[in-house]
């Protein structure tokens, strides 16, 4: 029997930049379908971990497994490959292409296709493909529209498009909702809450009732290490996340 390779672990992770060290022992277990938020106030680690599982740094030791496969150390563009895809904090989308484009060229890639725009027409199943992310983000009626004219939420929207554009056994969601407005929010909630089922998702939020409401377990890092683990609820009851996180946080 075949190990699933979208569960993903982290082993006694550290990481460290001169003299800061940025990640201690951190040990984290995220099993196939599960949907995991990483919380921590800034400079906890949060995406520093994220850049050590997706390639961007290399560990000074410590275990990153994919599905039972090391992966710790391996370039950024093998991972991705293997099944694990990304959203940045910061927008990174093609801002000059159309919606649609920007999604059919994530597709394009994921398949290796290196064809000219003028062929762009022969690929049926990448054009269906990317037609179908577009009306999942209900994206569909701007489809022609330059990236860089939506709105910033449906630019935000656009970016996990791209990131599921890469079919991914694992997915990071790094602060999805930064900067979004209420409304905003709501809607990205939404989209999160229907790509879930049987995805294995690491979500880093600030946003503690988007946290509490999607997140089936919570990982709480502080100073590069993990402070706690648990449900939502043991994570909100904790009086050590408490002193050091949530503070006077209450459920809206």
């Amino acid at each position: 029997m075949t190990e699933d390779r979208s569960y993903l672990e982290v082993q006694e992770v550290q990481k460290s930049f001169g003299g800061l060290m940025a990640l201690q022992e951190v040990t984290l277990r995220v099993p196939p379908g599960e949907l995991r938020a990483l919380i921590g106030p800034n400079g906890a680690g949060k995406t520093t971990l994220m850049n050590v599982i997706t390639g961007r740094y290399a560990p000074d030791r410590g275990s990153v497994r994919l599905g039972g496969r090391e992966i710790a150390g391996l370039p950024p563009h093998r991972i991705a490959r293997l099944g694990v895809a990304r959203t940045m904090q910061i927008t990174s989308v093609f801002p000059g292409l159309t919606a649609y484009e920007n999604l059919w060229l994530a597709v394009a890639a994921r398949r290796r296709i290196k064809s000219a725009w003028v062929s762009a027409r022969r690929w049926g199943p990448e054009h269906r493909r990317a037609r179908e992310l577009l009306e999942f983000l209900d994206l569909g009626a701007k489809a022609d529209w330059p990236a860089a004219e939506l709105a910033y939420g449906e630019q935000r929207l656009l970016e996990i498009g791209l990131a599921l554009a890469r079919e991914p056994r694992v997915l990071l969601l790094d602060e999805p909702a930064a900067g979004l407005s209420a409304r905003e929010v709501a809607v990205v909630v939404e989209k999160i809450r229907e790509l879930a089922p049987g995805r294995t998702i690491l979500l880093i939020e600030h946003d503690m009732d988007l946290v509490m409401n999607l997140a089936e377990r919570v990982t709480v890092l502080h100073y590069g290490k993990v402070l706690a683990e648990g449900t939502p609820e043991e994570i909100r009851a904790n009086a050590e996340v408490q002193r050091v996180y949530l503070g006077g946080w209450q459920p809206c």
